[in-house]
């Protein structure tokens, strides 16, 4: 056993300035300032006797040293909350969560998910951020969220991407428009009608693109939302049928607002995954993403 001349706050600064790629970013992360984090980065480097960073017209890069200390730095971190956790000390945890979710899991799921990473990190701050999924993987890559919750195609495979579950769509309709039509309708039925949905890049809009194509009907019927809360009104006032994931109209269909449609095709639920970079998190940030499993199978 030794005694040490180096803090914990000296290495994570290190981990943080590494992870946000400036010294402004990794104050901003961390709730302090710029010259503090200065200061205990050129602590850290005087007690190692290395230099650690090459400071570089506002940003920075690994030495060779700081690239071999790098993971061993995140290891004392990583023991120290692992030391935290298994004191049941989760309180002491007072650190920001960067999470980017998609729409639908803000519509839905997402306050249980809230409510239970309350239950097992009280002091927890959670940075929300609501977007398609293509922003939110972008703003994954570039470092900026430390936890997404989202369907894919994803552009890297450099995270970790844990299965949350499925999500099935459903068609819909006001039980007015639902009364007009075939008990069972095909597809081409419904595109007598304005088929509602939601935006383009989605994959069950390009799939009902596609067979909308093969079938011959007429695209032009369908009317894209680029927010799954403005759609739902539309479809209330019986402004046409609707493509939508089942669950965000499910109080609408148990109160029976809308009345679901047995049409003869459905596309594939969304899958959705939990994804977050596992070489440079912290340990609640994986915990997080099993609490996320558990939310969305919540009732």
């Amino acid at each position: 056993m030794i005694k040490s001349q180096i803090t914990l706050k000296q290495l994570e600064a290190f981990a943080f300035v590494v992870d946000s790629g400036t010294f402004r970013a990794a104050a901003s992360a961390l709730g302090t300032t710029q010259p503090n984090i200065s200061a205990r980065i050129t602590a850290l480097e005087a007690a190692l006797n290395v230099t650690l960073l090459i400071r570089d017209a506002g940003s920075v890069r690994l030495t060779a040293d700081g690239e071999k200390l790098l993971q061993k730095a995140r290891e004392v971190l990583w023991a120290g909350e692992a030391l935290i956790e298994e004191a049941g000390r989760q309180e002491l945890i007072e650190e920001t969560l960067r999470l980017g979710v998609t729409e639908l899991v803000a519509c839905t799921w997402l306050q249980s998910f809230l409510r239970l990473m309350k239950d097992a990190y009280p002091k927890l701050r959670i940075q929300l951020e609501v977007d398609l999924s293509t922003a939110i993987d972008a703003r994954l890559m570039e470092g900026q969220l430390d936890l997404a919750l989202q369907t894919g195609p994803f552009k890297s495979k450099a995270f970790a991407s844990e299965p949350l579950g499925q999500e099935p769509y459903c068609w819909v309709g006001h039980p007015h428009i639902v009364h007009e039509i075939s008990a069972k309708p095909s597809l081409s039925e419904l595109f007598d009608l304005t088929v509602l949905t939601h935006a383009k890049h989605t994959q069950a809009c390009a799939a009902l693109h596609e067979i909308a194509t093969v079938q011959g009907l007429r695209r032009e019927r369908i009317v894209h939302c680029s927010a799954l809360s403005a759609c739902v009104p539309m479809v209330l006032e019986s402004l046409g049928v609707a493509l939508l994931p089942e669950r965000l109209v499910q109080g609408e269909i148990l109160a029976g607002e809308l009345h679901k449609i047995d049409a003869d095709w459905l596309p594939d639920p969304l899958s959705f995954f939990a994804r977050y970079a596992p070489a440079r998190s912290a340990l609640y940030v994986e915990k997080a993403s099993r609490i996320a499993k558990t939310a969305m199978h919540l009732p």
